[in-house]
């Protein structure tokens, strides 16, 4: 039971890591990963989505077991998680359109 666990964490941690990975790349350059290129219209918002939700998934997969200990902070990586993948499928939406004031 104890070697399934660690199999679990650790994989739940290369994940975490490969999806902030992808979100500094999307930051800095504005590389978005092949299969979601059509459909990212704002490669920094959605590489900062990413990163938040790296970020806020980890903490809680990895506090949400000591929750007693920590209080309200795995539900805030949570909350955060949730945040992150707002701001992802905001990336995915077009902007407003640039309309002539009347003058």
């Amino acid at each position: 039971m104890i070697f399934m666990h660690m199999f679990l964490a650790v994989a739940a941690a290369v994940v975490y890591g490969l999806l902030a990975v992808s979100g500094i790349a999307s930051i800095t350059t504005g590389w978005v990963v092949p299969w979601l290129r059509t459909r990212v219209l704002r490669p920094r918002l959605w590489g900062y989505g990413s990163l938040l939700a790296a970020v806020g998934g980890a903490v809680f997969l990895y506090l949400g077991p000591l929750a007693e200990r920590y209080g309200s902070l795995p539900w805030l990586g949570w909350l955060g998680f949730m945040a992150g993948l707002g701001l992802q499928m905001l990336a995915q939406r077009p902007g407003r359109a640039v309309t002539k004031a009347a003058s």
